[in-house]
């Protein structure tokens, strides 16, 4: 039989949804502001830059938009609150307009489509389309 760790490929979802305590997102938080003072991290991010986000990625834009869509409307000073009183906030959020917010997402997708296509044509524009 196989080994089902080797080898099999993670998706983006899987990576996505993992939760993480406070002191793993201060350490990852650390790490990335790290990381993205190097070159090597700022040309990997102009080159993803010039690719369309598939379904799954924009699905999760799509989410993040419309959830802070709903802390906008509802909790104006989100931004003032404590780390406590917003994990409240968005799961109080999560558990009234969930559905809502779900409808809204596949909406929303549509329009993300299609602006990913100008999203890119800009970026290439503006990378130099040095691929040609």
């Amino acid at each position: 039989h196989r080994n089902k760790g080797m080898g099999q490929m993670k998706k983006f979802s899987d990576l996505y949804e993992k939760t993480v305590n406070v002191a793993q997102r201060r350490k990852m938080a650390r790490r990335m502001s790290r990381l993205q003072k190097s070159a090597a991290f700022q040309k990997k991010k102009a080159r993803k830059a010039l690719r369309i986000r598939d379904a799954a990625q924009l699905a999760v834009i799509a989410k993040k938009k419309v959830t802070q869509m709903y802390r906008d409307k509802f909790y104006k000073n989100y931004k003032e609150m404590s780390l406590q009183m917003r994990v409240q906030a968005d799961a109080k959020i999560q558990q009234k307009y969930g559905a809502a917010i779900a409808k809204k997402v596949t909406r929303m997708l549509p329009q993300l489509k299609a602006a990913e296509k100008e999203r890119v044509k800009a970026a290439r524009a503006a990378y130099g389309d040095k691929d040609e």
